[in-house]
């Protein structure tokens, strides 16, 4: 039997891409043209129950289609939207012209394209000129309309009556967003899941309990939804603002580089259409960008933070965060106004990856730089090290100081471990080679890997916001689980306040206890230092009292909704 694609319900307006200012390739148009016939509710992304059913008019197997997914959700949201949308089908494209499954991979298919000998796929029922305004599946409905117009009964219950029924289960809850409350298992996407779990599941939990102050801010959509970001750290005049426009191939606005220390204060490098700066304290208020949370560091940090926009092509993909160079020696005792490491640990739980910037004549790593490497604890996976400069010195003196370097950063990150380390020199000029013309290949190497890693950031960024929203509600619960353990041993009419102080003061027993008592693996259990520096201006007896529910209902985020979040938005072939 042929195969048909189940009739769509008239809609308003579909859903149509923006166009780009350069003209489209022929097929990449054609695709963009069709993208509107897949996208069953018209909200710009092509789920996976609507990719089975469009896809398959191509009459490829699953396990071509389930490659075409892969490829094309390369960053793993759970859905495609215009340009995964026309890179699946290509893959359907190279696949329908005789290759192998197997053989298409990502440098396969750009080689394809590049060529231009890739034809368009070949989709039952729709051809080149089908879109929008000529819909193939709308006229096979009205059809399928009037056919069944004579033969069925005026009620709904009957077969000719139920083409005008809105269809029950997935589109219904799609097609009525507006009226019906949308929750984890009407999300299109993981990060929307993950929205909605954390709205309604793990943000009440939260402020009864004031996790916001000893973890960090509450979570916005803007959190959810940033970019990835890279943080680069390292003492002044190492190259960091250098390094970004070494990214970038340009300048950034408000970027200054000199021998001295030049960046004052943290700067957001991000995408946009022309040139220009925001203030700190205008980015903080704008919800739909992930910097809401800094408004907990006060003015005084906000006067040291701001947003630069360039048109740069990798800043379509990720965002960089340049921060001041770290002090040394005399300097440690300057006031900055702000808490530097809180703010470092703030920008470290939301980064994908973390530059530390050395060079051969800064390898000391000051009190402050060590007091800022041990708030990376627990995103160890993220950090990366950057030996900048190299081809300043000759390659034994590089030898010894890779040597010496690697001494330096096992004593701080004390772990048997080793972090990935760069070498090379990078900066906008040539290489310098009369130092040491061996190293020459080496650096270029080196500089290939790192641009590579950084590349791939946006491929991992879907997989590390699950992993930080599950770091996250995994602290919440061990933090509900302490405040209820030192909650349930307040006296009940007076003497709260010398309870607490002494519970305080034996902190690191009463750790043990409830490590005991909840089976708290040790490892997630918080500085007992900060939270007692926290617990300072919280008294214990006033904050609500954590039931079972809220308990339980943070280990079905775990066990369950996680899970099946992931399982539901997983490759559909």
């Amino acid at each position: 039997a042929p195969r048909r694609r189940p009739p769509q319900r008239a809609r308003g307006p579909a859903f149509r891409p923006t166009p780009s200012a350069m003209p489209y390739a022929e097929d990449e148009a054609t695709y963009r043209r069709w993208f509107p016939l897949a996208d069953d509710d018209n909200d710009g992304r092509v789920t996976g129950g609507d990719a089975v059913k469009f896809f398959a008019l191509s009459g490829l197997p699953k396990p071509t289609l389930s490659r075409a997914w892969q490829l094309a959700d390369s960053g793993r949201q759970g859905f495609l939207g215009p340009d995964q949308f026309v890179r699946a089908l290509r893959v359907i494209a190279m696949a329908q012209s005789g290759v192998d499954a197997v053989d298409i991979s990502a440098a396969s298919l750009e080689q394809a394209v590049a060529s231009g000998a890739l034809p368009i796929a070949d989709l039952e029922g729709i051809d080149a000129e089908s879109g929008p305004d000529n819909n193939p599946f709308e006229a096979f409905a009205l059809r399928e309309d009037l056919a069944g117009s004579g033969e069925g009964s005026k009620g709904s219950g009957t077969p000719g009556g139920s083409s005008s029924r809105p269809s029950a289960g997935r589109d219904r809850s799609y097609s009525e967003r507006g009226k019906v409350k949308i929750d984890a298992k009407a999300a299109t996407s993981i990060v929307d899941s993950l929205k909605e779990i954390y709205r309604h599941k793990v943000r009440p939990v939260e402020e009864a309990l004031k996790f916001g102050s000893f973890y960090s801010p509450l979570l916005t959509d803007g959190d959810f939804e940033g970019k990835p970001n890279v943080l680069l750290l390292g003492q002044y005049s190492t190259g960091k603002t250098t390094f970004i426009k070494h990214l970038l191939g340009q300048e950034y606005p408000g970027c200054n580089i000199g021998p001295e220390p030049t960046t004052d204060r943290f700067v957001v490098v991000m995408h946009g259409p022309e040139p220009r700066t925001t203030p700190g304290q205008t980015l903080a208020v704008q919800t739909d960008k992930p910097f809401t949370g800094l408004t907990a560091f006060g003015s005084s940090f906000l006067s040291k933070f701001e947003a630069s926009q360039c048109d740069a092509k990798l800043l379509e993909e990720i965002t960089l965060v340049d921060t001041p160079g770290v002090l040394s020696g005399e300097k440690q005792r300057i006031n900055r106004g702000y808490n530097f490491e809180h703010v470092c640990e703030w920008f470290a739980a939301r980064s994908d990856v973390i530059l530390l910037l050395f060079d051969p004549y800064k390898l000391d790593i000051s009190d402050e730089f060590k007091t800022v490497i041990s708030c990376l604890r627990g995103h160890d996976d993220k950090v990366r090290v950057v030996l900048n400069k190299a081809d300043g010195v000759s390659s034994q003196q590089l030898l010894r100081v890779y040597g010496a370097l690697m001494w330096s950063l096992g004593k701080v990150f004390m772990t048997p471990e080793v972090c990935k380390v760069y070498v090379g020199s990078f900066n906008t000029e040539p290489l310098k080679t009369e130092h040491n013309s061996l190293g020459a290949e080496l650096f270029e190497k080196e500089q290939s890997d790192l641009k590579r890693d950084l590349l791939d950031v946006p491929r991992r960024s879907c997989d590390r916001k699950v992993n930080e929203f599950v770091k996250r509600v995994r602290a919440c619960l061990t933090h509900a689980k302490i405040i209820a353990h030192l909650r349930k041993q307040m006296p009940l009419m007076t003497g709260h306040a010398d309870k607490q102080r002494r519970l305080m003061d034996n902190l690191e027993t009463e750790f043990q206890a409830c490590v005991h008592e909840h089976h708290i693996p040790r490892g997630d259990m918080p500085n007992p230092r900060r939270f007692k520096d926290i617990m300072k201006g919280i008294q214990i007896w006033k904050l609500p009292k954590v039931d079972k529910k809220q308990m339980q209902m943070l280990e079905e985020v775990l066990t369950v909704d996680l899970p099946r979040v992931m399982r539901e938005f997983d490759n559909p072939f």
